[in-house]
């Protein structure tokens, strides 16, 4: 709450003395601490303010979890300039062994969509906590396959605790509470500003001990999160493209620097140590067998595989629908969908 003091000149404060000490002797601290600061720990308003912020954050249900708190994340504790303090709206796990972040385009395409989903959806299943931003495109899908295996998941937010970005994500916000956590290093009524996204996407990176890209413009977020990642010595991920398809730019050309190709989630399994279960037998229904979780098709396509007329085609299909064993996508494109058992 005090104006000029970043993470990382608190991490320095925290390396000279108790930050009780910092904070009751604040002009032997001139070089670090401005000087608006100092006056504000002086006079006690920066005190006032901390306790009027505590008291808005305990009425909305947000839990404060400082950086010496055993329920601070140990590897986000690690970085180079971990947030001072989380705001956080769920629960935060004390032994997180498997973390990942799976990030990319907002602007994604259907099969980024759903390879996220479904690589997200089988990571979770196995145990993983999938970390993400809670952005539109690859992030929601992430967040929403974590969720459709009942597993754990992160969302970091850009903005402060009391508002959600993108709107329009509140409701899958509340999900994620109930399975995982939303948090923020971002006080209470802070907008979300572009400045602020860098700063979410190194908590995301530091979060995490892998960070996957699934599809990335050759400008994107999710690279900047991978820059994160590789700062700190953490796993980085790619999902190839093909070279003509601008979203997979960013993705193709973090490969050709050297980053971990994806194929499926047994790859990123592979990275995190994480043995994923025996592969159940192909189904017998030939159209399921046509269908895939992580790669939509289209009507031509399963017919071709499936072997069957359009008309009994798009009647089993509605039928899937109905059941929800099956997704329909913008084109018209057909993703299976998966099966909480």
């Amino acid at each position: 709450m005090i104006p000029g003091l970043t993470a990382r000149v608190i991490a320095q404060l925290a390396q000279r003395a108790p930050l009780a000490e910092v904070v009751a002797h604040p002009d032997e601290h001139a070089d670090l601490v401005p000087e608006g600061g100092r006056a504000g720990l002086r006079s006690g308003r920066a005190a006032e303010r901390a306790d009027l912020e505590s008291a808005a954050a305990a009425r909305l249900g947000i839990t404060l979890v400082a950086l010496p708190d055993p329920r601070y994340p140990d590897l986000l504790r690690r970085i180079y300039d971990p947030p001072p303090v989380l705001y956080v709206r769920g629960v935060l796990a004390e032994d997180e062994a498997a973390t990942v972040a799976v990030v990319g385009a907002r602007a994604a395409t259907a099969a980024g969509l759903a390879l996220a989903r479904s690589m997200a959806r089988d990571l979770a299943a196995w145990g993983a906590t999938v970390v993400s931003g809670l952005a539109r495109g690859i992030d929601t899908a992430a967040h929403e396959g974590a969720l459709d295996a009942s597993g754990r998941t992160v969302a970091v937010l850009g903005c402060g605790l009391d508002r959600t970005y993108p709107p329009e994500n509140e409701r899958l916000a509340g999900r994620i509470t109930s399975a995982g956590a939303v948090v923020s290093e971002f006080a209470l009524g802070t907008p979300p500003l572009p400045e602020h996204f860098p700063r979410r996407n190194r908590v995301i990176a530091g979060w995490s001990r892998a960070v996957v890209v699934v599809e990335a413009a050759a400008r994107s977020g999710a690279l900047n999160t991978a820059r994160c990642a590789a700062d700190e010595g953490r796993d980085v991920l790619a999902v190839p493209g093909h070279p003509t398809q601008p979203a997979s730019a960013g993705t193709n050309q973090l490969i050709r620097d050297g980053a971990g190709l994806v194929r499926s989630a047994i790859d990123v399994a592979q990275e995190l140590g994480i043995e994923p279960p025996a592969a159940a037998e192909a189904p017998i229904d030939p159209l399921l067998g046509a269908l895939a979780g992580d790669a939509p098709a289209t009507l031509e396509e399963l017919r071709g595989r499936s072997g069957l007329e359009t008309g009994a085609l798009l009647a089993r299909l509605t039928d899937l629908e109905l059941r929800n064993v099956v997704r329909r996508l913008p084109g018209p494109l057909f993703v299976r969908q998966h099966q909480v058992t």
